[in-house]
């Protein structure tokens, strides 16, 4: 009987299958140590610790479809976003860490004391209600998406992490929504359908219908600017992320539906993001 492979044998191979892209070794080795359930440190540490044929069949599928393109966190079935795991599948994008400026910005307009309501709009896997509702505790989270498919991922990981603490509805945007809000957030789908970036890298794997709203890549947000302005309590906040050149169509159209103190704020890369914008006070 052949002798089973080495743990150092297969992070050979996994570096040489993933040497095209950048970061190929450190992927070979997170992939490596998700299938045997052990960390990499370990790897490390056990390079001749022998691998069950199971267990290198399993890693050899994986790096098949890592040489392919397909993104590590569906590979893997979790992304850390705001420091908490995030369960992913294929049926939600996969958490950014420029969204995480979403989240601050939104905190902003919560003081920490704040037993507010918050809702968000189209939540995917859930990341920015529940990192909201770990931040504030006291608050009341709604959480909305169109997709039946996404909700259920948002329902498993605000189970895990944030058990009891949103309330998820289907709908919509806001039509699965009642009363009023204190902050409304949004990371909606925002590029031109015949964007490029669209064909290239994780985007050609996640829901086409969560990375565009089709040809305009205004259109979501025009929707939701329109209709937050009326579902907020006086003085409260929209937030929602956008592309990195639609900062200035996103002040002008909050201007437009009558918000105040609007303003945009720059990811780390120095780009425009996220554009946040009050109802006046009564």
């Amino acid at each position: 009987m052949a002798e089973t492979p080495s743990v150092g044998e297969l992070r050979a191979q996994g570096r040489r299958t993933l040497a095209g892209p950048a970061g190929g070794s450190f992927e070979a080795d997170l992939l490596l140590s998700h299938v045997l359930n052990e960390s990499r440190a370990w790897l490390y540490a056990n390079d001749n610790s022998r691998v069950s044929t199971t267990d290198r069949d399993r890693y050899q599928g994986m790096l098949e479809r890592r040489a392919r393109g397909e993104p590590v966190a569906y590979l893997l079935g979790v992304r850390e976003f705001w420091s908490l795991p995030f369960v992913v599948t294929p049926d939600v994008l996969i958490p950014r860490p420029e969204t995480e400026l979403l989240v601050a910005v939104a905190l902003e307009c919560l003081p920490k004391s704040s037993a507010g309501r918050i809702a968000d709009l189209g939540t995917g896997s859930g990341i920015v209600a529940i990192a909201l509702a770990t931040e504030r505790p006291a608050c009341e989270v709604h959480a909305t998406d169109i997709s039946q498919a996404a909700l259920e991922i948002a329902r498993l990981n605000a189970h895990e992490l944030a058990p009891g603490r949103i309330a998820l509805h289907q709908g919509d945007w806001l039509a699965a929504l009642d009363g009023l809000f204190d902050v409304i957030v949004s990371n909606p789908p925002y590029i031109d359908r015949q964007d490029p970036h669209l064909e290239r890298d994780d985007c050609r794997f996640e829901p086409r219908e969560a990375l565009t709203p089709g040809p305009d890549g205004m259109a979501a947000i025009k929707h939701i600017a329109v209709g937050a302005v009326d579902s907020l309590r006086a003085g409260g906040c929209l937030a929602f992320e956008h592309g990195f050149e639609q900062g200035g169509a996103s002040r002008r159209l909050l201007e437009k539906e009558g918000y105040v103190r609007i303003e945009t704020r720059k990811d780390l890369e120095g780009h425009e993001r996220v554009t946040l914008g009050f109802r006046p006070d009564d």
